[in-house]
């Protein structure tokens, strides 16, 4: 993943501006030698604030952006002259992009729509100046407010991709050649598993200028929801989509044993998932006769009675529109309508399994090619004295 352009997963350290300290000074002027407090009050320190942005699609142009900092706010002056403001710190992400606490794995924020903005760590308050303290009794204080210190936090960013249609299935499913066919997108395609190694949206085109999205991931396996595979870092890409499509060969020897297993490991990833509308279709139908679809179709009539089932073929384009009649349907039927907007009224981000978190944190690090020395490793290099070194050698 660290030479791929599609980047879904950042670890960035952030700060906000520290609070400008408020000014402790006495008006002394010709003419008017008890002129009083006048100290004024410190600068706010600069946000950190999220922004939504429509014209990012990956977190490509953060993977190297490891520090963000905001400016510090400026000192009060006399005069009852204000500090400036700390310069807040806009960080535009794709939508769909969701922010995680690096060090306790804690949800913090979720970015979903273009133009909006969160402040992720708010600046430190200016301190009030000496001319904010005086009284009647207290004509002369002296003494002024410090700024707040700056608020710091490292921060795990995940790219949930927004589609309508995502693609479920075992590796060689036929999910990119299915894209493929229905969109303009050229995903890699080839005879061997894996072959996906990133996920990819294709825009398929309806009836009447119509449009939906549809998203291919990487390939799913027996135990993806444990990490193996690739299932563990992608699995979060198919939790926005409105719709699930469950890919699975018709040369498969039990097809109904690998849509139980594609529904196991997205329940034990997240069982809100089993929520959403789902469509089953049975792929690489050219390899089959008339005679055998008859008797799939039979057999998997009670599957799930209330999920269609489709037979197609991404080669030969057999059963592609009757795939894409179907999706257009139970996109647009009312319990999936329903189902969305009761999504979005009760969507509830978990927070990580810690785990499985460290489990991404030393593949995240393992993908930069950083090396880290341990704090115990410290202990075996050997310190010299600079009183030990020899005049004539030269120093480094």
């Amino acid at each position: 993943m660290a030479e791929s352009n599609f980047v879904d997963y950042v670890k960035i350290l952030c700060r906000s501006g520290k609070g400008g300290r408020g000014s402790m000074h006495l008006r002394h002027v010709k003419y008017n030698p008890l002129g009083g407090p006048d100290g004024g009050d410190g600068g706010r320190g600069g946000n950190i604030i999220l922004r939504g942005n429509h014209n990012y699609w990956t977190l490509l142009h953060l993977r190297y952006e490891r520090h963000i900092f905001a400016g510090h706010g400026g000192n009060g002056g006399r005069d009852k002259c204000h500090g400036t403001e700390g310069k807040d710190v806009y960080i535009d992400v794709p939508c769909g992009t969701v922010v995680y606490n690096a060090e306790t794995g804690k949800y913090v924020c979720d970015v979903t729509y273009d133009g909006q903005e969160i402040i992720l760590l708010k600046g430190g308050r200016g301190g009030l100046g000496n001319f904010q303290f005086r009284t009647a009794t207290n004509q002369a204080p002296r003494f002024a407010q410090p700024g707040e210190p700056a608020q710091e936090m490292t921060v795990i960013m995940e790219l949930k991709l927004l589609a309508d249609v995502g693609l479920v299935g075992f590796p060689n499913a036929g999910k990119s050649t299915l894209v493929s066919a229905l969109s303009n997108a050229r995903p890699k395609i080839a005879n061997y598993p894996f072959t996906t190694m990133e996920p990819s949206l294709g825009i398929v085109a309806y009836r009447d200028q119509k449009s939906f999205v549809m998203a291919d991931i990487p390939g799913i396996i027996e135990g993806a929801a444990e990490g193996r595979g690739l299932g563990l870092r992608f699995l979060r890409h198919i939790e926005r989509n409105s719709l699930l499509l469950f890919m699975v060969p018709g040369d498969t020897d039990n097809i109904r044993h690998e849509y139980e297993v594609l529904m196991g490991e997205l329940q034990k990833f997240n069982p809100e998932l089993l929520t959403k509308q789902r469509v089953l279709a049975v792929t690489k139908c050219d390899l089959l006769d008339d005679e055998l679809i008859q008797m799939l179709k039979d057999e998997l009539s009670d599957i799930a009675p209330a999920m269609p089932i489709v037979f197609i073929s991404a080669v030969t384009g057999f059963g592609l529109e009757e795939l894409k009649d179907v999706l257009w349907r139970e996109l647009n039927a009312e319990s999936n309508k329903l189902a969305a907007i009761e999504a979005d009224d009760r969507l509830v981000h978990r927070d990580k399994d810690l785990a499985v978190f460290r489990q991404e944190l030393i593949d995240e690090d393992a993908d930069d090619d950083i090396e880290y020395v341990d704090a115990e490793d410290l202990d075996d290099i050997e310190y010299v004295d600079e009183e030990d070194l020899d005049e004539d050698e030269p120093r480094r």
